[in-house]
């Protein structure tokens, strides 16, 4: 009997972000499927391992590419698709450790698609996202009555068209483009704050964006994004 393939959200930093689902699920799989990038150190194995017993476990390094390369990132995600189908055909269960959650910027995603297609069984454990432990951090609510919540991430060719759509927009993964969301925070005139490595080592909450140093993990949030607040004939906390 084949195993089944698990994309297991660790959350953003903080192990006690990990919910209780997210640490069952990983007592079930003999294997972890962690994916690194130049065979760096991984922030997602480092944070279930503080979060959950992992003794015993077999790690399963996932080598993905750093390209904009296509076709090289398709070819890859195929192998390491293949490498896994490998111990789920041996009967293991197998879960992949996703930073955040796993339907949001993660490369569990492209595995989940290619093993679907291929007769496998996938299921997929949410967790914190980051940007709503940074609101948490930061003490504000990202959406109220009927705004809406826009995420992009920071090399969005079309970042200022967003900015200026209405609601509360974050911009992920903005280390790397942080003068670039700067100078686009700006020209929108809105209000902005971020939060670096949320729940990590050297984790940095900046309530203004010339205080931001460009950290790898940084979550910029813009716009209002008032806490909410009950007010008579309004709509109460909640969801509508």
């Amino acid at each position: 009997m084949r195993g089944i393939f698990y994309g297991v959200g660790v959350g953003p930093g903080d192990p006690e972000y990990m919910t209780l689902k997210a640490v069952r699920v990983l007592g079930l799989c003999p294997v972890l499927a962690v994916p690194r990038t130049g065979g760096k150190h991984s922030e997602a194995l480092e944070i279930a391992s503080k979060a959950a017993d992992l003794s015993g476990k077999e790690i399963l390094f996932l080598d993905f590419l750093m390209t904009r390369d296509e076709k090289s990132a398709a070819r890859r995600h195929r192998e390491l698709a293949g490498s896994v189908a490998e111990k789920l055909d041996a009967g293991k269960n197998v879960a992949m450790l996703n930073l955040g959650d796993p339907s949001l910027y993660a490369s569990f995603g492209y595995l989940r698609e290619i093993l679907k297609e291929r007769g496998y069984e996938t299921e997929t454990v949410a967790g914190v996202t980051s940007f709503c432990a940074c609101a948490a951090k930061l003490g504000v609510s990202l959406t109220e009555a009927r705004l809406p919540l826009r995420i992009v991430p920071g090399d969005y060719p079309e970042l200022d068209r967003e900015l200026a759509s209405p609601g509360t927009k974050v911009v992920m993964k903005s280390g790397r483009e942080i003068a670039r969301v700067r100078r686009a925070v700006e020209r929108s005139r809105l209000p902005a704050a971020a939060v670096e490595n949320c729940g990590m080592p050297g984790e940095r909450v900046c309530a203004c964006l010339k205080d931001v140093g460009g950290a790898y993990f940084t979550t910029v949030l813009v716009g209002e994004a008032p806490e909410r607040k009950k007010k008579p004939g309004s709509e109460t906390e909640e969801n509508r």
